[in-house]
């Protein structure tokens, strides 16, 4: 699966417009450095994943909105298993990145 950066910087755009922030603002909560957040939504930069999940965070939203343009919400186990993430730092992150490729792997 290929990611399309354009189309993410576009649903972060969408999702910080539908709650009328600023992108200074949003900076602000996710502790991004000034234009960041620009450069990401106009696809000028490539966020990592610990910066969309502070994205998320900031945006009261899960990162599949950003990344597959879906939002689980209503999804009580998807809930369950995303609100944890918000709080990890970024050797966590890490961490479970290796293991969502490696589970993905699986024949279950």
């Amino acid at each position: 699966m290929t990611l399309d950066y354009g189309e993410i910087g576009k649903r972060i755009a969408r999702r910080r417009k539908e709650l009328g922030l600023k992108q200074s603002e949003v900076e602000e909560k996710a502790d991004l450095s000034y234009k960041y957040l620009s450069n990401i939504e106009r696809s000028v930069s490539i966020p990592s994943l610990e910066v969309i999940m502070r994205l998320a965070a900031a945006l009261d939203t899960t990162p599949d909105e950003f990344l597959v343009g879906t939002l689980r919400d209503d999804d009580p186990d998807w809930k369950t298993v995303a609100e944890p993430l918000r709080t990890f730092d970024t050797k966590k992150l890490s961490l479970t990145q290796s293991f969502l490729d490696w589970l993905a792997g699986q024949e279950l």
